[in-house]
C-alpha cells in the first residue's frame, strides 16, 4: 500500500511506452522443417515412466527428440536441463524468458547458463499450442515459476514436505549419478513447468496457477542440439487445480520417450557452439 501522494505528472509517467529488452531480431532461430523432417521415420529407442510426486532421468543424444507425454490423468511436471558430460551447464531459465517470454511454445528454445549461452533443446511440437492467453493473463509451459521446495513449504507452514519437485529432483539427479545429496541438490535450478498453467494476477502482481489444460495424449516434443540429461519432476500438484505441494492432490505419471532420427536425417546439422564472448570483461 503506497503511502505516498501521486505527482503532478504521475499518468504520464505511467503512460511512457515500454521497450522490448531484448530485441530477438538478430537471435539464431530454428529452422524448424528440417527437424520435423528428421522426427518423421524416428524410432523410439528409450522410455522412462516418471511416477506420481516423483522425479526420473533420461539421456537425449544430440540430434535426438525428446517427448514429454500426459498418461492417465491431467498432470503437470518440472524440466531440469543439463549438458550430459557436464552438469555445470545447465539450462537457465531467466535468460530463457528475457528472450522468448513467460511461456514457451513451438519454435522457442531452451538456453543454458554462462558461459556457454546457447541453445540446450528446441521446442518442435506442443499439443496445447491452442491455448494462447487467456482473459486472466494465463498461459501454459512456463518459465517463471521456480519449483515447489521443502525451504519454502517450512518457510509458510512449518512442515517438512519431501515430495516436492526440489527434492524429487534432487533425488533423481543424486541416484543417477552418483551424487550425494548435497551436492546433487547444488545443480538443481529454475526449471520450465511443463503443462503448467501460471500467470500474474492484474491487481497485486502475484504469480498464481490455475488448472492445466493438458489431457491424457497431450505432449510436447524437444529437439537435443546438444548431449542432454533430463530430469523430470511429477509435480505434487497433480494439475495445480489447487495446491502445488499435497499428498490429497490427484497425480498422474508423466512419459519422457526419446526418438532417434534415421541416418542422415540431419545432414549438415551440428550442435551449436558455446557463446563466443571472449570472456574478458574489459580487462
Amino acid at each position: 500500500m503506497s503511502s505516498n501522494i501521486p505527482p503532478q505528472d504521475a499518468t504520464d509517467r505511467r503512460a511512457v511506452k515500454p521497450v522490448i529488452c531484448y530485441p530477438t531480431a538478430t537471435l539464431p532461430q530454428a529452422d524448424l522443417a528440417p527437424y520435423q523432417r528428421a522426427r518423421d521415420g524416428a524410432a523410439e529407442t528409450t522410455r522412462v515412466t516418471v511416477p506420481p510426486r516423483d522425479a526420473s532421468c533420461i539421456r537425449v543424444p544430440a540430434g535426438s527428440f525428446l517427448r514429454i507425454t500426459s498418461v492417465e490423468g491431467p498432470q503437470v511436471g518440472d524440466l531440469n536441463l543439463f549438458n550430459a558430460h557436464d552438469l555445470s551447464e545447465r539450462f537457465y531459465s531467466g535468460k530463457t524468458r528475457a528472450l522468448h517470454g513467460t511461456h514457451l511454445s513451438t519454435g522457442d528454445r531452451l538456453w543454458s547458463v554462462f558461459p556457454q549461452l546457447r541453445p540446450m533443446a528446441t521446442i518442435v511440437h506442443d499439443s496445447l499450442d491452442w491455448y494462447g492467453i487467456d482473459d486472466y493473463g494465463a498461459s501454459v509451459h512456463d518459465v517463471i515459476g521456480t519449483r515447489c521446495d521443502p525451504y519454502t513449504g517450512q518457510l509458510l507452514s512449518g512442515i517438512h514436505y519431501h515430495n516436492c519437485c526440489h527434492s524429487n529432483l534432487t533425488r533423481a539427479l543424486a541416484d543417477h549419478t552418483g551424487l550425494p545429496l548435497a551436492k546433487a541438490e547444488h545443480h538443481v535450478h529454475d526449471v520450465m513447468n511443463v503443462f503448467m498453467c501460471t500467470g500474474f494476477t492484474h491487481d497485486t502482481g502475484q504469480y498464481f496457477m490455475k488448472a492445466s489444460p493438458v489431457r491424457p495424449g497431450d505432449y510436447i516434443e524437444f529437439l537435443a542440439e546438444i548431449d542432454l540429461l533430463a530430469v523430470l519432476s511429477a509435480c505434487p500438484g497433480g494439475d495445480c487445480s489447487a495446491e502445488h505441494s499435497s499428498d490429497v492432490a490427484n497425480c498422474y505419471p508423466l512419459l519422457m520417450q526419446v526418438f532417434q532420427p534415421i541416418p542422415d536425417a540431419l545432414a549438415g546439422w551440428q550442435p551449436p557452439s558455446p557463446s563466443l564472448y571472449d570472456r574478458s570483461h574489459g580487462r
